[in-house]
């Protein structure tokens, strides 16, 4: 019996292809003494050969330059999600980028008409909302300047700042999440100085802020508390897993923390944070992963998931970003995100039965009758891990490298094997990500699950047709959408197509870009003002849920943009991205560092 779940993909028809023409040669137009060329290559192919043998001695990467351009299967030379006849260079899209501004001054001046200062905005109902009864701290705002900036759209900048300057407080007496308050406020203020030539206003600001946070650490293990008093200055557990902590979120305040340190001298924002890493690298698991919650009091992992997706995922993006932000002087990230990078190959790392796609899958502990830990894989991936193939190419070509810097695009030679590991995973994580956008909608869901063979499916699957590939848990046609099925607006597919481009210059990156960027502007933009998050992706027309997530605007169409944008903008050499994907600059520390 058919599985009413099973999704039905997008068809369209394709031209057929002309049966080749019978072609006659045309007579030559003159006629050629075969006998007498034939004498003079006989008298000549020796000198030639020498002159050929000692011009390759002296140059040798000439001519593996000249075959990679001619051979068609040039991937022998170049590696794998790049080629010599897709390259297009790191200009600028014009036309394409400024679409993008186009999309960004829809949602912004929608919110600023709306709901400007709130901390959401809910574009269907032209309403804001703050996140506490207590009132905002400009989480839209804020999160959305440094991409204004980057725009060039200096008058929405200006009232912006206008904005921070004169209605800003952080004297909430309200709970406030210490991750979310760090990534993208802190985040966005210290961008913002950044990319002002340093305005004041915002670095006062990411102090104030920093101070009022800094409670949170004052645990026995150091591991800081999920949430923020900023009237108080308290930090205030889980309500409900009051001993535990998420491990990205207490691992993905560190960029922000040590930048301001950097820019202040003030060592606390510093040992703060890295006394967090000292905790994680002393209690890392056996196999090198790490799952999705701790013991504040022990600072000791929990038996819990291990994923790439919700509550693990930045953990494994800021160990390669904080090796970066120190312009590659702390020994300590390199080491522990190499580790956690084959730890990932060997236990995570997947492919599909059927079709071969790669995909990152979670672990789930579980408890035999003796009380034996053991781990099942499930066939299960956010659309939150599809930062990570963008992630590895990214640090194949840093902590992979043979030499530094390496080609773009890069050559094998180039690679290290781990760096030739991570590049190729990397590069077919993306291409799965870029395929689960293979809906009605043209829009990823927010959880794919994956065909194995123990779901007893596959007779369905030769029977009807149904790619045998991934599907949406719970989706069935006439149903209400399961919570799996939405599309919120999320950045994770085009921030790795961003860096999968910058760092190729290949035009599939951007192809694919555009593709999502129009399904966006089709199925999610709101007439009236903004975009909205959409309930099924497999649904046309889509239905929205009224909001805007703050990320559309400080991620999504900020990488977009950049995806289309000359490369030297916000260079890669120069700046590192938060996880909110914020700026913030490349710097050579000026205390010690790395456990030191």
């Amino acid at each position: 019996m058919p599985d009413d779940g099973l999704r039905k993909r997008k068809t369209g028809s394709k031209p057929e292809r002309e049966p080749p023409q019978n072609v006659t040669a045309d007579e030559p137009e003159f006629d050629i003494d075969s006998a007498a060329l034939l004498q003079y290559l006989k008298i000549l192919w020796i000198p030639l050969l020498l002159c050929f043998g000692l011009f390759v001695y002296i140059n040798p990467s000439t001519l593996s330059d000249i075959a990679s351009f001619w051979i068609e299967s040039d991937d022998w030379q170049t590696s794998p999600g790049s080629s010599t006849k897709s390259f297009v260079g790191l200009g600028a899209d014009i036309e394409k980028r400024d679409a993008v501004v186009e999309a960004f001054k829809h949602a912004w001046r929608s919110y600023e008409r709306d709901a400007m200062g709130d901390d959401e905005y809910h574009p269907i109902s032209h309403k804001g909302s703050n996140l506490t009864q207590a009132g905002g701290i400009g989480y839209t705002v804020i999160d959305s300047i440094d991409t204004m900036l980057i725009m060039g759209l200096e008058d929405d900048y200006a009232r912006a700042r206008k904005w921070v300057d004169t209605r800003l407080s952080f004297d909430r007496d309200a709970d406030f999440n210490t991750f979310e308050t760090t990534i993208r406020v802190l985040g966005g203020l210290l961008s913002a100085y950044e990319l002002t030539d340093h305005d004041k206003l915002y670095l006062d600001r990411a102090i104030e802020l920093a101070d009022r946070i800094l409670p949170v650490f004052d645990t026995p293990s150091g591991l800081p508390l999920p949430n923020i008093n900023l009237g108080k200055r308290e930090g205030v557990p889980d309500p409900y897993l009051p001993q535990l902590v998420s491990t990205a979120e207490v691992a993905t305040l560190q960029l922000e923390f040590r930048y301001l340190s950097y820019l202040t001298e003030e060592d606390i924002y510093w040992e703060k944070v890295e006394s967090v890493m000292r905790t994680i690298k002393e209690n890392q698991m056996p196999h090198g992963l790490a799952s999705i919650y701790m013991h504040v009091e022990t600072g000791q992992f929990v038996p819990s998931a291990i994923r790439l997706g919700s509550r693990g995922d930045s953990y494994y993006e800021y160990l390669l970003k904080q090796y970066i932000q120190t312009n590659q002087t702390e020994d300590v990230y390199r080491q522990m995100y190499d580790n956690a990078m084959s730890a990932v190959h060997e236990n995570l790392i997947t492919k599909s039965p059927y079709t071969r796609m790669t995909y990152t899958s979670e672990l789930i502990p579980e408890r035999n009758s003796g009380g034996q830990l053991s781990w099942r894989l499930t066939p299960k991936q956010d659309h939150l891990a599809c930062f990570f193939g963008g992630s590895l190419m990214l640090g194949a070509t840093i902590t992979g490298a043979s030499t530094l810097p390496v080609s773009i695009p890069p050559r094998q030679s180039e690679f290290m094997d781990h760096g030739k590991r991570d590049w190729k995973d990397g590069v077919e994580l993306i291409k799965t990500c870029v395929d689960t956008h293979d809906t009605l909608t043209g829009l990823s869901p927010e959880i794919a699950h994956f065909r194995i063979p123990s779901d007893g499916m596959i007779d369905v699957l030769s029977k009807s047709g149904v790619p045998a590939d991934w599907y949406i848990k719970g989706a069935s046609p006439g149903a209400e959408a399961p919570y799996d099925a939405r599309y919120m607006l999320r950045p994770e597919t085009v921030e790795s197509l961003f860096l999968a481009f910058r760092l190729t210059g290949d035009i599939r990156y951007r192809d694919w870009g555009w593709d999502i960027f129009q399904s966006i502007e089709k199925h999610c933009k709101v007439e009236t003002g903004g975009y909205a998050t959409i309930m099924n992706v497999d649904e046309v027309p889509s239905r929205k849920e009224d909001k805007m997530e703050t990320f559309l605007m400080s991620e999504t169409l900020k990488y977009l943009f950049l995806l289309f944008e000359d490369a030297s903008v916000l260079s890669l050499d120069k700046y590192v991205f938060n996880t909110e994907a914020h700026p913030l600059p490349i710097f050579s520390p000026h205390i010690r560092t790395g456990f030191s």
